[in-house]
This record gives C-alpha cells, sequence and structure tokens, in this order.
C-alpha cells in the first residue's frame, strides 16, 4: 500500500527545520511513501531548505502553487500526488505522526474512502488551544453537524486521509482558503462515501505564526457550506 503526504507550506523555513526530520524518520514506517511540499509563494527561504533535502531523500517533493491560496494548493498536491491514499498534513506538527500510522492502517486494511479524525471526542486529547478560536470551533462544527445530520464533529481541521480515487471524485475544490478542509469532509459525507471517525491529538504550533485569520475567514467557510448544502439537496432530489 502506498501513501502521499501533502503539505502546504507558506513562509514556513524554521518550522521546517523540525518538521522535515520528523517526516524523514516517520518513512522508516511506511516504504511506498511520498511527501509532497506544496509551496503557496512563500518569500522566505522555505523552498531553498526544502531542496536541500530533496538532493538527499527522492521521496521528498516541492511544487509550485499555480495561483496563491490554500485551496489551490491542496489541489495542486492531491493532482500530483502518486500513491493510493494521500493524507493533508500542516507542516507546523500540530498532529500527531502517531496517528497518521494509525490512519493508513485503518484505511488501507478497512478498504475506507477516507478516515476523519475528531480532536473532540473520547480518547483524542488537545493541548494549548486558544480559547475563543476553540468556542468559535466548537460552535460552527456544532452548527455543520446538525445542519448535515452528520455524526462527525470536527469538519474543519486538516488532518485527514483519503482515498485518492474517491478524492478525483470530489473535485473540483472550490474553496480557496482554509474552507477546504470543510469542503473536503462534507463531500465525503453527503456524497456517502465509506469513512471512519477515530479520536486523534492535536497541539498547538510552538514555531511561527499560525496562516489562520478568524475574521478574514467567516465568509469563506459560509460559502463552502452553502455550496455543499445546495449539493447535498440535489442529490437528494435525484432520488
Amino acid at each position: 500500500m502506498s501513501l502521499s503526504i501533502v503539505i502546504p507550506v507558506h513562509n514556513e523555513e524554521e518550522q521546517l527545520k523540525i518538521t522535515i526530520p520528523k517526516l524523514i524518520h516517520f518513512k522508516k514506517k511506511i516504504n511506498d511513501l511520498e511527501i509532497i511540499f506544496v509551496d503557496d509563494l512563500s518569500a522566505d527561504n522555505t523552498n531553498k531548505l526544502i531542496k536541500k533535502y530533496i538532493k538527499r531523500k527522492k521521496f521528498i517533493k516541492l511544487i509550485k502553487n499555480k495561483k496563491k491560496g490554500l485551496g489551490s494548493a491542496i489541489s495542486c498536491g492531491i493532482l500530483r500526488s502518486q500513491k493510493k491514499y494521500v493524507c493533508i498534513f500542516m507542516a507546523d506538527m500540530s498532529d500527531d505522526l502517531k496517528d497518521l500510522k494509525r490512519y493508513f492502517s485503518e484505511i488501507s486494511n478497512k478498504n475506507l474512502d477516507a478516515v476523519l479524525g475528531s480532536r473532540f471526542i473520547k480518547n483524542s486529547y488537545v493541548k494549548d488551544y486558544p480559547l475563543f478560536k476553540f468556542i468559535l470551533n466548537r460552535f460552527f462544527n456544532t452548527f455543520v453537524r446538525i445542519l448535515f445530520f452528520s455524526d462527525y464533529n470536527d469538519f474543519t481541521n486538516a488532518f485527514k486521509i483519503y482515498k485518492k480515487k474517491t478524492l478525483l471524485k470530489i473535485f473540483p475544490l472550490v474553496s480557496e482558503n482554509f474552507n477546504v478542509f470543510l469542503e473536503l469532509p462534507l463531500k465525503i459525507i453527503i456524497r456517502k462515501y465509506k469513512y471512519k471517525i477515530i479520536p486523534i491529538n492535536w497541539k498547538n504550533r510552538k514555531k511561527g505564526k499560525s496562516k489562520f485569520k478568524i475574521n478574514e475567514l467567516g465568509s469563506m467557510y459560509l460559502f463552502t457550506m452553502l455550496y455543499c448544502l445546495s449539493e447535498k439537496i440535489l442529490l437528494n432530489k435525484k432520488k
């Protein structure tokens, strides 16, 4: 079984000095692995740092985003991936590589289309989540869960794993920023693909600054939610 890890990066030079060595060590656990960094028009030495590792580690790849925006970066990474399964993983290492190993085991052994991790169910662990962001997160995710009659409660976290063949079926992606991480699981759920929910761990980043801007993203999340809701309604009408 094979796995592509897609990692969008924008001005992550300092963080990648920590992240890349950990990913290289993780390679020992999954032999058929590629790590795809998608550079979202970085202005620092992110590109140069990644290229240094590429010279020695051929399973590390670097591509440039076609246009600025996290949604486009994710689309580019998925389309350029070469393996059977695709995991979206953020460069800040806020998610746990042990959970990534569990993701891969679950999706490959149980023939799933996706494994959706939740930071807010039994046996999950969250450390240093900013209180205001936490409150907004729980309110919004609960609202989405009720609106879509879903058993899932952590739509907006990036860290999930998918079968690439399934991802291509839900293309094109319409979200341009962090709202792409809402679009992906919603499309999986409303189109009734086979998925499993498992608890995962999360800790706040230690290096660099988060690119997530709550005040700039509200309308984008609303757009994605309404877009997916309209798709759900249309699918129900066709039955």
